[in-house]
């Protein structure tokens, strides 16, 4: 993993990681009928994954990116398969209101970025 440049592990535990907890946040609202003590149970289960692959995420990534940036991609990640995650497994569409509002959130990680002066 060594061999891979800094960015392309960092997002890519990121990613994997965000998949995880996806899963664990909401995966369960298709099982409603489930008891509550069950789906956290599970929930936690689903999640100890993430924790396991977040946290070398950031701690690999810090130094290449600064704190702030971790998170942004973090959250720009998050939303990223979130939306996969709405429409292919709970099957509820993102309307033109979603779209404009990650759009604003892309906007506003291109301000973390970007280099000024």
């Amino acid at each position: 993993m060594s061999q891979l440049p800094v960015p392309v592990v960092t997002i890519g535990l990121l990613l994997a990681s965000n998949i995880f907890m996806t899963f664990a946040w909401y995966g369960h609202l298709k099982f409603k009928s489930a008891s509550l003590v069950l789906v956290i149970l599970a929930s936690w289960l689903i999640a100890l994954p993430e924790y396991a692959l977040q946290v070398p995420a950031n701690r690999f990534g810090h130094g290449h990116f600064s704190a702030a940036e971790l998170k942004t991609i973090q959250e720009v990640i998050t939303l990223t398969v979130f939306a996969v995650f709405s429409v292919l497994y709970l099957k509820e569409p993102l309307g033109w209101n979603h779209a404009l509002g990650f759009a604003f959130i892309a906007l506003g990680a291109f301000f973390i970025f970007h280099k000024w002066g």
